[in-house]
């Protein structure tokens, strides 16, 4: 990776930093308005049998996702806009300043003593039942919130960048974005959103290994990679375990537990080992992902030297 490429990551990083996500008109949005008329279209109003759901998924998927990024790889060819597309593309896809804020708003309703504000700021983070959480459950919810975004939106941005540019970046976010809105295992989203969900697993798959190591290396080394070798297959899918278990170790916390969903409680395995989480812990917890970003710009421009 050349180091214009390190440079370009790291003014990314700091717009992220400076200004945060697009208050209006960020372009993720409009692309989630585009995903529920695809849906609309493709879905239709009654349900159809399952092998036309996941062809109808898998459809839906290409269509919005592979028109977008073959554009951004068209106008990366340019030498003018490569550099311009990279940073702002990359700045777009980062939310490691967003997710600190949001954080950190659940932490001061808490500290403030405002319980239903701080179950109202947890619900815009996790897709979990906030009406009836304790204050417990409000910190845990927006900690596990913090570290399984680590990979999404801070880490496996950067990782796609580096690998493949902002066809790269692009490719990874809306995907993401895809899994976020039909990746569930419910009745409409079973077959429908199947697609989406193996796809971002496949392209999460290396990121969060690396999230993990991340982790591991910014806090408790030791109790981080014991937790991720002892935990991670309890949990859910191939990469979400693999992040919380190492995060939860790393950050000498217990993690996971029962929590509602849709109205029923979700029997989900423990994760980490410690004490449950304090107030307090939300805000390490968002150190720590900026302490793991730090370390990813130091090996990035680590590497682009080594190269140049």
């Amino acid at each position: 990776m050349p180091l214009i490429h390190a440079l370009t990551v790291l003014i990314a990083v700091f717009l992220d930093y400076l200004l945060g996500e697009p208050k209006r008109w960020h372009p993720l949005a409009g692309f989630g308005r585009l995903a529920v008329l695809a849906e609309g279209i493709l879905y239709g109003a009654r349900r159809p049998p399952p092998t036309w759901l996941r062809f109808a998924g898998l459809l839906a998927w290409a269509l919005l996702i592979i028109p977008l990024v073959l554009l951004v790889w068209w106008l990366s060819r340019f030498a003018w806009l490569h550099y311009v597309l990279g940073v702002v593309l990359l700045y777009l896809a980062l939310g490691a300043q967003s997710l600190g804020q949001h954080a950190r708003q659940v932490a001061y309703a808490l500290q403030q003593g405002h319980l239903p504000a701080a179950r109202q700021q947890v619900g815009m983070m996790v897709s979990r039942d906030t009406a009836a959480l304790d204050e417990t459950a409000v910190t845990r919810a927006a900690i596990e919130s913090v570290l399984e975004n680590g990979c999404d939106a801070v880490f496996g941005a950067l990782f796609w960048f580096v690998l493949l540019g902002a066809p790269g970046v692009v490719l990874y976010r809306l995907a993401n974005t895809l899994d976020a809105m039909w990746g569930y295992r419910n009745e409409r989203y079973l077959y429908f959103g199947w697609a989406a969900a193996r796809l971002d697993d496949l392209l999460n798959w290396v990121p969060a290994r690396l999230t993990a190591l991340t982790y591991i290396l910014v806090g408790n080394s030791r109790q981080g990679w014991r937790c991720w070798q002892q935990q991670a297959k309890s949990w859910y899918g191939p990469n979400p375990g693999v992040v919380m278990s190492s995060g939860a170790g790393a950050l000498n916390l217990t993690l996971g537990g029962p929590a509602p969903y849709h109205g029923l409680l979700k029997e989900r395995p423990l994760l980490g080992s410690g004490p449950a989480p304090q107030v307090a812990d939300i805000e390490r917890s968002v150190l720590f992902i900026q302490r793991g970003q730090w370390l990813w710009l130091a090996v990035i421009f680590f590497g682009s030297w080594l190269i140049a």
